[in-house]
Order: C-alpha cells, then structure tokens, then sequence
C-alpha cells in the first residue's frame, strides 16, 4: 500500500513539475506560482547570493525571464526524476536552457534543478528551488576536448580502412602543415590530401597510425593536441615496419565544429651526422 501511494505521489509530482515548466514557456505567471508554498525559497543563477525568499519575491523574478524566452530562448525539460516520503519529497531535473546560440555552441550543457517539497492537507507544494549550470568555462573545455578526441579515432579508424575521405574530415581548407617530407609547408587541405594519399599508398597492406599518449588542450576556441605518432606499414613480405615520430596539431572552432588548422610533425635529427632519426622509440 506504502508503495503505491510512494508511486502515485511521485506521479503527482512529476506532472506538477511538468505543469510549471509548462507554464513558464508559456508566459503563465499564475501558473508558474500555482503549486508554490508561500515561504519558498530559491537560489537562482542570477542573483542574489543568498537566494530568493517568499512566494512575493519569487513572483518578481519571473516577468526578465519571460521576456528571454519571447526573444527567442529555450526552456525545456529533458529529465525527473522523483523522490517521495510520506510528507516530504525532492526532485531533480535537467533541462535544456539557452538562446539558440547557447545551444549550438553547447549542445550538452544542461540547467540542473533540484525541488525541495512538502505536503500540505494532502497537496503538494515546492517549497525550494535551486537552479545552476555547471561551469562554463570547465563544460566547454570538456566538451572540446572530448571532441578532439574523437576526430583523432575518426582519423585513426580511416588510416585503417584507407578511407582517404574520412582521413580529410576536420581538416580546414586553409590548413598550413609540416610535414615529415617535401616541400617545407603543405599549404591547403588539397596539398594535404595528397600527402595523406602517398601515406595510405606508401605499403602494399595494412597502414595504421596512432597517437597512444595523445594530449588535448582547449580553451575558448582554440585548442591544441600533441603526441607521439605510431604508425605501422605492412610491407611486402607482411612484416610490419613501425616508426615513432612527433606531433602537434592546432585546431579552431567555427559555427560547423573544429577543424586543424596547423600540423607540425617532425623526425629528430642526429646532431652528429645531420641525419634524420626515424629509429628512435618512447
């Protein structure tokens, strides 16, 4: 019976929270305080510090929000997940909270709401709000670099298929590299490709190319990866030729993600012979 009635008030619950999220898309003022207890208190994202006190205060801060959203901003719930005892309960939410921008630029980045509730002659009343968005500096620098990241496995995973075109993703058209040969700069992503193509060409079997200790660096809209570059050549009796070499890579972000922008790979140099090392491992 004890679980039942935990269920049915967890319903009860979950569809006030919807009621309010609804209500504030909306711009339904009597709706977003419907359900509210009288001594609320939030702590909002904007100020002040030490939160908002009283269903009056509370009332205040809503008509700047409603002016956001009619610009053009989001505001909608992804999940809730509730709580519920006997005369108390709590909730958490996420929700996706932004102007159009705000979520280009950060499709991940989440509101997190956490409700306090109590129950009141049978009804349930929010009696705490706090609201807050991680870090933006710290979710955006996640993000960029988990996204490095990932075009570095996308470009791994297209040295082993020899998929030239998967090779060339995330690469900008103005991209300047230095190469391991001829001439000093590869200027473009078309002198690039070429050099990409001799490479997947250079064995008769399977090429791969790692980067096992690769580091990522991002802030703003600027990051850079470096590492040791593994690559491995079957040749023709299919005994693989490994070689080590360096890498840095420098990549920028427009409206259609990150793209390298400078590539500087290099052999090291035997200071005694002039000659080009290509023997060396970590």
């Amino acid at each position: 019976m004890d679980v039942q009635r935990h269920r049915d008030d967890e319903k009860t619950i979950t569809e006030l929270i919807e009621g309010w999220a609804a209500a504030i898309r909306a711009g339904d003022l009597p709706g977003v305080l419907a359900g509210h207890a009288d001594d609320i208190v939030m702590f909002d994202v904007p100020p002040p510090r030490d939160g908002v006190r009283g269903i009056d205060a509370y009332r205040d801060t809503w008509p700047p929000f409603f002016r956001w959203l009619a610009g053009g901003a989001v505001f909608e719930i992804v999940t809730i997940e509730v709580t519920a005892g006997a005369e108390v309960a709590f909730a958490h939410v996420l929700a996706r909270c932004g102007t159009p921008d705000d979520l280009a630029r950060r499709p991940d980045q989440r509101l997190r709401i956490t409700l306090g509730l109590r129950k009141e002659a049978g009804r349930w009343l929010v009696a705490h709000e706090h609201h807050s968005f991680p870090l933006a500096e710290v979710a955006d620098r996640v993000a960029a670099e988990r996204d490095i990241r990932a075009l570095h496995d996308r470009w791994f995973e297209g040295t082993a298929a020899k998929d030239l075109d998967a090779l060339m993703a995330g690469i900008a058209e103005d991209v300047v590299s230095y190469e391991h040969v001829a001439p000093l700069e590869h200027v473009g992503r078309e002198q690039v490709r070429q050099v990409c193509r001799d490479g997947l060409d250079a064995g008769t079997g399977q090429v791969t190319w790692r980067v096992p200790d690769l580091t990522v660096v991002a802030a703003d809209d600027l990051a850079v990866a470096w590492g040791l570059n593994r690559v491995r050549i079957e040749g023709p009796d299919g005994e693989p030729v490994e070689s080590w070499s360096r890498g840095t890579r420098v990549f920028r972000r427009t409206g259609s993600g990150w793209s390298m922008t400078h590539q500087h790979l290099s052999f090291p140099l035997d200071p005694r012979t002039g000659a080009v090392r290509t023997d060396p491992r970590p």
